[in-house]
Protein backbone atom coordinates (compact mmCIF):
# COMPACT_ATOMS: atom_id res chain seq x y z
CA UNK A 1 0.00 0.00 0.00
CA UNK A 2 1.42 3.36 -1.00
CA UNK A 3 1.80 5.95 1.76
CA UNK A 4 -1.03 8.42 2.13
CA UNK A 5 -0.20 11.82 0.65
CA UNK A 6 -1.41 15.11 2.08
CA UNK A 7 -1.59 18.51 0.55
CA UNK A 8 0.35 21.26 2.26
CA UNK A 9 -2.90 22.75 3.50
CA UNK A 10 -4.09 19.43 4.98
CA UNK A 11 -0.73 18.77 6.62
CA UNK A 12 -0.80 22.20 8.19
CA UNK A 13 -4.31 21.58 9.54
CA UNK A 14 -3.31 18.18 11.03
CA UNK A 15 -0.28 19.74 12.66
CA UNK A 16 -2.43 22.52 14.10
CA UNK A 17 -4.92 20.01 15.54
CA UNK A 18 -2.14 17.93 17.07
CA UNK A 19 -0.63 21.02 18.61
CA UNK A 20 -4.01 22.07 20.05
CA UNK A 21 -4.62 18.59 21.50
CA UNK A 22 -1.12 18.53 22.95
CA UNK A 23 -1.62 21.80 24.81
CA UNK A 24 -5.11 20.74 25.90
CA UNK A 25 -3.74 17.55 27.42
CA UNK A 26 -1.02 19.54 29.16
CA UNK A 27 -3.62 21.87 30.65
CA UNK A 28 -5.69 18.93 31.90
CA UNK A 29 -2.61 17.35 33.51
CA UNK A 30 -1.64 20.67 35.11
CA UNK A 31 -5.15 21.21 36.49
CA UNK A 32 -5.17 17.70 37.98
CA UNK A 33 -1.73 18.26 39.50
CA UNK A 34 -2.89 21.60 40.93
CA UNK A 35 -5.96 19.99 42.51
CA UNK A 36 -3.80 17.22 43.98
CA UNK A 37 -1.32 19.79 45.33
CA UNK A 38 -4.08 21.88 46.90
CA UNK A 39 -5.63 18.79 48.52
CA UNK A 40 -2.27 17.61 49.81
CA UNK A 41 -1.47 21.10 51.05
CA UNK A 42 -4.74 21.34 52.99
CA UNK A 43 -4.17 17.94 54.59
CA UNK A 44 -0.54 18.67 55.40
CA UNK A 45 -1.47 22.09 56.76
CA UNK A 46 -3.79 20.38 59.24
CA UNK A 47 -1.16 17.77 60.11
CA UNK A 48 1.67 20.30 60.39
CA UNK A 49 -0.37 22.60 62.65
CA UNK A 50 -1.33 19.63 64.83
CA UNK A 51 2.22 18.33 65.26
CA UNK A 52 3.65 21.84 65.70
CA UNK A 53 1.17 22.51 68.52
CA UNK A 54 1.83 19.07 69.99
CA UNK A 55 5.54 19.75 70.46
CA UNK A 56 5.89 23.53 70.58
CA UNK A 57 2.56 25.10 71.53
CA UNK A 58 0.88 22.63 73.86
CA UNK A 59 -2.44 23.67 75.42
CA UNK A 60 -2.84 22.93 79.12
CA UNK A 61 -6.27 23.28 80.67
CA UNK A 62 -6.29 25.34 83.86
CA UNK A 63 -8.48 22.88 85.75
CA UNK A 64 -8.48 19.50 84.01
CA UNK A 65 -5.80 16.85 83.66
CA UNK A 66 -5.59 13.19 82.61
CA UNK A 67 -3.24 10.43 83.65
CA UNK A 68 -0.20 10.08 81.43
CA UNK A 69 -1.54 6.79 80.07
CA UNK A 70 -4.89 8.27 79.08
CA UNK A 71 -3.32 11.42 77.64
CA UNK A 72 -0.97 9.33 75.44
CA UNK A 73 -3.82 7.07 74.32
CA UNK A 74 -5.95 10.05 73.28
CA UNK A 75 -2.97 11.67 71.55
CA UNK A 76 -2.34 8.49 69.54
CA UNK A 77 -5.97 8.25 68.45
CA UNK A 78 -5.96 11.89 67.31
CA UNK A 79 -2.67 11.44 65.44
CA UNK A 80 -4.02 8.37 63.63
CA UNK A 81 -7.31 10.02 62.65
CA UNK A 82 -6.46 13.56 61.55
CA UNK A 83 -8.51 13.06 58.37
CA UNK A 84 -11.72 12.41 60.30
CA UNK A 85 -14.35 14.62 61.97
CA UNK A 86 -14.61 15.20 65.72
CA UNK A 87 -17.43 15.96 68.10
CA UNK A 88 -18.54 15.54 71.70
CA UNK A 89 -21.62 14.61 73.68
CA UNK A 90 -23.23 16.20 76.69
CA UNK A 91 -26.11 15.80 79.11
CA UNK A 92 -27.23 17.34 82.40
CA UNK A 93 -23.95 16.11 83.92
CA UNK A 94 -22.39 19.18 82.29
CA UNK A 95 -23.44 22.56 83.65
CA UNK A 96 -24.62 25.15 81.14
CA UNK A 97 -22.08 27.69 82.36
CA UNK A 98 -19.21 25.22 81.82
CA UNK A 99 -19.42 25.42 78.02
CA UNK A 100 -18.21 28.33 75.86
CA UNK A 101 -19.89 27.29 72.61
CA UNK A 102 -17.94 29.66 70.35
CA UNK A 103 -14.46 28.21 71.03
CA UNK A 104 -14.53 24.42 71.17
CA UNK A 105 -11.48 22.50 70.00
CA UNK A 106 -9.11 19.67 70.90
CA UNK A 107 -5.62 18.62 69.80
CA UNK A 108 -3.98 21.69 71.33
CA UNK A 109 -6.66 23.88 69.73
CA UNK A 110 -5.88 22.60 66.19
CA UNK A 111 -8.92 20.29 65.73
CA UNK A 112 -12.36 21.95 65.80
CA UNK A 113 -15.33 20.08 67.23
CA UNK A 114 -17.91 20.02 64.44
CA UNK A 115 -20.81 18.09 65.92
CA UNK A 116 -22.42 17.60 69.30
CA UNK A 117 -24.73 14.85 70.50
CA UNK A 118 -26.89 15.46 73.54
CA UNK A 119 -29.15 13.38 75.72
CA UNK A 120 -32.76 14.37 75.21
CA UNK A 121 -34.88 11.77 77.01
CA UNK A 122 -34.60 8.76 79.30
CA UNK A 123 -37.02 5.88 79.67
CA UNK A 124 -40.78 6.26 79.62
CA UNK A 125 -41.17 9.83 80.82
CA UNK A 126 -37.95 11.59 81.75
CA UNK A 127 -36.28 14.41 79.79
CA UNK A 128 -32.82 15.92 80.23
CA UNK A 129 -33.06 19.27 82.01
CA UNK A 130 -30.36 20.93 79.87
CA UNK A 131 -31.49 19.59 76.49
CA UNK A 132 -33.42 22.63 75.22
CA UNK A 133 -30.62 25.04 76.17
CA UNK A 134 -27.87 22.89 74.65
CA UNK A 135 -29.97 22.27 71.52
CA UNK A 136 -30.43 26.00 70.90
CA UNK A 137 -26.78 26.83 71.60
CA UNK A 138 -25.56 24.16 69.18
CA UNK A 139 -27.69 25.57 66.37
CA UNK A 140 -26.66 29.15 67.18
CA UNK A 141 -22.98 28.18 66.85
CA UNK A 142 -23.54 26.13 63.67
CA UNK A 143 -22.63 22.73 65.07
CA UNK A 144 -24.22 19.63 63.58
CA UNK A 145 -26.64 18.42 66.26
CA UNK A 146 -27.72 14.98 67.37
CA UNK A 147 -30.25 13.95 70.05
CA UNK A 148 -30.34 10.60 71.79
CA UNK A 149 -32.76 8.64 73.92
CA UNK A 150 -31.35 6.68 76.85
CA UNK A 151 -33.25 3.40 76.63
CA UNK A 152 -34.33 1.74 79.87
CA UNK A 153 -34.35 -1.94 79.09
CA UNK A 154 -37.28 -2.96 81.32
CA UNK A 155 -39.63 -0.15 80.31
CA UNK A 156 -42.12 0.05 77.44
CA UNK A 157 -40.64 0.69 73.95
CA UNK A 158 -43.74 2.45 72.59
CA UNK A 159 -43.98 4.86 75.53
CA UNK A 160 -40.22 5.49 75.32
CA UNK A 161 -40.41 6.24 71.60
CA UNK A 162 -43.30 8.66 72.16
CA UNK A 163 -41.36 10.33 74.97
CA UNK A 164 -38.49 10.99 72.58
CA UNK A 165 -40.76 12.25 69.79
CA UNK A 166 -42.64 14.56 72.17
CA UNK A 167 -39.44 16.25 73.36
CA UNK A 168 -37.25 16.28 70.25
CA UNK A 169 -38.03 18.09 67.00
CA UNK A 170 -35.24 17.34 64.55
CA UNK A 171 -34.67 19.69 61.63
CA UNK A 172 -32.90 19.63 58.31
CA UNK A 173 -29.17 19.34 58.95
CA UNK A 174 -29.54 17.43 62.22
CA UNK A 175 -28.29 13.88 62.68
CA UNK A 176 -30.87 11.08 62.57
CA UNK A 177 -32.40 10.06 65.92
CA UNK A 178 -30.06 8.14 68.21
CA UNK A 179 -30.91 5.19 70.47
CA UNK A 180 -28.57 4.67 73.44
CA UNK A 181 -28.75 1.12 74.82
CA UNK A 182 -26.33 0.11 77.57
CA UNK A 183 -28.25 -1.85 80.20
CA UNK A 184 -29.24 -5.53 80.38
CA UNK A 185 -32.92 -6.10 81.27
CA UNK A 186 -33.76 -7.71 84.60
CA UNK A 187 -37.34 -8.70 83.79
CA UNK A 188 -37.07 -9.49 80.07
CA UNK A 189 -35.15 -11.97 77.96
CA UNK A 190 -32.43 -10.76 75.63
CA UNK A 191 -34.62 -11.77 72.69
CA UNK A 192 -37.48 -9.63 74.02
CA UNK A 193 -35.07 -6.73 74.48
CA UNK A 194 -34.05 -6.88 70.81
CA UNK A 195 -37.71 -7.06 69.76
CA UNK A 196 -38.52 -4.00 71.88
CA UNK A 197 -35.56 -2.05 70.51
CA UNK A 198 -36.82 -2.73 66.99
CA UNK A 199 -40.26 -1.43 68.00
CA UNK A 200 -38.67 1.83 69.25
CA UNK A 201 -36.67 2.16 66.05
CA UNK A 202 -39.69 1.50 63.81
CA UNK A 203 -41.82 4.16 65.51
CA UNK A 204 -39.07 6.80 65.34
CA UNK A 205 -38.07 5.85 61.80
CA UNK A 206 -41.66 6.29 60.62
CA UNK A 207 -41.60 9.87 61.94
CA UNK A 208 -38.31 10.93 60.33
CA UNK A 209 -37.90 8.53 57.42
CA UNK A 210 -34.36 7.62 58.53
CA UNK A 211 -33.02 4.68 60.46
CA UNK A 212 -31.90 5.69 63.95
CA UNK A 213 -28.24 5.52 64.92
CA UNK A 214 -27.55 2.73 67.42
CA UNK A 215 -25.21 3.70 70.28
CA UNK A 216 -23.73 1.13 72.63
CA UNK A 217 -20.49 -0.22 74.02
CA UNK A 218 -18.45 -2.55 71.82
CA UNK A 219 -18.86 -5.62 74.03
CA UNK A 220 -22.60 -4.98 74.52
CA UNK A 221 -23.01 -4.82 70.74
CA UNK A 222 -20.98 -7.99 70.25
CA UNK A 223 -22.86 -9.94 72.95
CA UNK A 224 -26.46 -8.77 72.42
CA UNK A 225 -27.05 -6.78 69.23
CA UNK A 226 -24.68 -8.04 66.55
CA UNK A 227 -26.56 -9.33 63.51
CA UNK A 228 -29.82 -7.63 64.55
CA UNK A 229 -29.12 -4.03 63.46
CA UNK A 230 -26.62 -4.50 60.64
CA UNK A 231 -28.28 -1.93 58.36
CA UNK A 232 -28.39 0.80 61.02
CA UNK A 233 -25.69 3.44 61.51
CA UNK A 234 -23.49 2.32 64.39
CA UNK A 235 -21.92 4.40 67.15
CA UNK A 236 -19.62 2.37 69.39
CA UNK A 237 -18.01 3.32 72.68
CA UNK A 238 -14.62 1.77 73.30
CA UNK A 239 -12.16 3.36 75.72
CA UNK A 240 -9.40 0.78 75.32
CA UNK A 241 -6.02 1.21 73.63
CA UNK A 242 -7.26 0.07 70.22
CA UNK A 243 -6.93 1.49 66.67
CA UNK A 244 -10.71 1.29 66.09
CA UNK A 245 -13.78 0.63 68.26
CA UNK A 246 -14.32 -2.80 66.71
CA UNK A 247 -11.84 -5.14 65.02
CA UNK A 248 -14.41 -6.61 62.63
CA UNK A 249 -17.51 -4.37 62.44
CA UNK A 250 -18.00 -1.32 60.27
CA UNK A 251 -18.75 1.76 62.35
CA UNK A 252 -19.89 5.33 61.82
CA UNK A 253 -19.04 6.95 65.16
CA UNK A 254 -16.52 6.06 67.86
CA UNK A 255 -16.79 7.43 71.38
CA UNK A 256 -13.14 6.97 72.29
CA UNK A 257 -12.90 8.57 75.72
CA UNK A 258 -15.02 9.81 78.59
CA UNK A 259 -12.12 11.96 79.76
CA UNK A 260 -12.05 14.47 76.94
CA UNK A 261 -10.38 17.77 77.76
CA UNK A 262 -11.72 20.45 75.45
CA UNK A 263 -10.61 24.04 74.99
CA UNK A 264 -13.80 25.92 75.86
CA UNK A 265 -15.31 23.43 78.36
CA UNK A 266 -14.58 23.44 82.09
CA UNK A 267 -15.47 19.80 82.69
CA UNK A 268 -14.47 16.53 81.05
CA UNK A 269 -16.72 15.28 78.27
CA UNK A 270 -17.11 12.25 76.01
CA UNK A 271 -15.26 12.72 72.72
CA UNK A 272 -16.30 11.16 69.42
CA UNK A 273 -14.89 10.51 65.97
CA UNK A 274 -17.07 10.38 62.88
CA UNK A 275 -15.55 7.91 60.44
CA UNK A 276 -15.29 10.34 57.53
CA UNK A 277 -14.81 14.00 56.64
CA UNK A 278 -17.24 16.81 57.39
CA UNK A 279 -18.83 16.62 53.91
CA UNK A 280 -19.61 12.95 54.49
CA UNK A 281 -21.08 13.75 57.90
CA UNK A 282 -23.39 16.37 56.37
CA UNK A 283 -24.66 13.77 53.90
CA UNK A 284 -25.73 11.65 56.88
CA UNK A 285 -27.93 14.43 58.26
CA UNK A 286 -31.67 14.81 57.66
CA UNK A 287 -32.86 16.46 54.43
Amino acid sequence: MSPKKYTKKTAKKIHKNRRRNYFFRRKVVLVLLLIALIGTGLYLKHSISYYYALYFNKFRHKKLHNTETEALRIQKILSDNLDKTYGFDVSHYQNKEDISWDSLSIGNKTIPLEFVVMRATMGNRNADKHFDEFWQQAKKHELIRGAYHFYRADEDPVIQANNFLANVHLEEGDLPPILDIEKIPRRKSNQKLVEDLKVWCKIVEERYGEKPIIYTYYHYYKDFLKGEFDDYPLWLANYNDVPAPSPDDSWDFWQFTENGIVHGINTKVDLDIYNGNSWSLKRLTLD
